[in-house]
Formats: C-alpha cells, sequence, structure tokens
C-alpha cells in the first residue's frame, strides 16, 4: 500500500510506522487532506470510513503530539500518524474528506488543544464550556484535592478513594446475591 501511495505522491514524505496490529503509515502535516483523499477515493484504497481519530502527547519527546487516525475499507484498515509540535499544535481539518471528523476532531482539540485549521466549529464537546486547558496534556495540572462545588463531583484522596472501595467490597461480600446497593 505504501508503495502504491508513494507512486501517487512521489514528493511526499510518506514512511511506514511499526505496528503490530495493523498497517501504519506517517503522513507529513501539510499532505494530510491530500493523501487521504486519494485514499478514500482510488478503488485500490476505498478506505470510506474514518472510524476513529485522536491523539497521543509524547512529552517531553519533539515532536510532542502525534495525531491517529484509524481508517477501513470493505477489506482492510489502516492507520495514518501525523507529527505536531509547538504550543498551539495546527493540523488542517480531515472534514472534507470525511464529514464525521467534525466531532472526532472536537474531541481531540477539546482534550490536546490541537487546532484542526479551517474546523469552523472547535468549541468544548466533553469539557464544561468554562473549562481552561486541555486534561490529555501530559502537562495538564491534576489536583488530587480539590475544594467541590454544587455543579461538580467530590474530589477525593487516593486513601479515600482506597477506604470507599473496601468498604464497598465488604458491603458486597456480607449481602451475597444481592444485586446492586
Amino acid at each position: 500500500m505504501i508503495d502504491a501511495l508513494r507512486a501517487l505522491f512521489p514528493a511526499v514524505a510518506l514512511e511506514p510506522a511499526a505496528s503490530i496490529d495493523q498497517p501504519t503509515i506517517r503522513v507529513p502535516a501539510a499532505s494530510l487532506v491530500e493523501v487521504c483523499r486519494a485514499l478514500r477515493d482510488r478503488p485500490e484504497f476505498g478506505f470510506i470510513l474514518l472510524a476513529d481519530l485522536t491523539a497521543v502527547d509524547w512529552s517531553p519527546r519533539q515532536p510532542r503530539y502525534q495525531v491517529v487516525y484509524h481508517l477501513s475499507s470493505m477489506t482492510q484498515r489502516l492507520r495514518i500518524t501525523v507529527s505536531v509540535d509547538g504550543p498551539s499544535p495546527r493540523l488542517p481539518t480531515v472534514q472534507s474528506v470525511w464529514p464525521a471528523a467534525g466531532w472526532l476532531e472536537r474531541e481531540t482539540w477539546d482534550m490536546f488543544g490541537i487546532i484542526f485549521e479551517e474546523h469552523g466549529d472547535l468549541r468544548r464537546l466533553l469539557m464544561p464550556d468554562d473549562w481552561e486547558g486541555y486534561p490529555l496534556r501530559k502537562d495538564f495540572p491534576v489536583q488530587i484535592r480539590l475544594r467541590p462545588r454544587s455543579e461538580q463531583p467530590l474530589q477525593v484522596t487516593e486513601e479515600e478513594f482506597r477506604a470507599n472501595l473496601a468498604r464497598d467490597k465488604a458491603a458486597r461480600a456480607d449481602a451475597p446475591g444481592k444485586i446492586g446497593f
């Protein structure tokens, strides 16, 4: 497959990537939409479904982020990876190729802060509208104890969490055969 893509895009640095479960190729960000369109439209590929899109934060490695696209055709699967870096990492949107990418790109922006250029609707999808930061970035400050607000769930320490688990386990042991609480 990579040889066929290289023949179509001789000027693009397409590289195979190591993977244990499915073929994977690295695509430069500047060529992403063009390569994705060929993968969808050319009969020898036929990747009509963008099954998933997510990202990985490899901090402190550079480039820091890797955006991962999982594609499916009627007979095969393919993973595309694109590396991006910087304080405001950017990629072109692939909504023109797979319209369903809109929600997946919003989710990736919401969790990692990766901007999908010309997306048109990058707003919070999973986090509250007033949320600050991107919670799946490795440098996002995790708070173990936070004074609870009425609209947010209570956060507990690790010791309190373990004590709750032990109490729940003991309650289940005391009531064998009972489903639920």
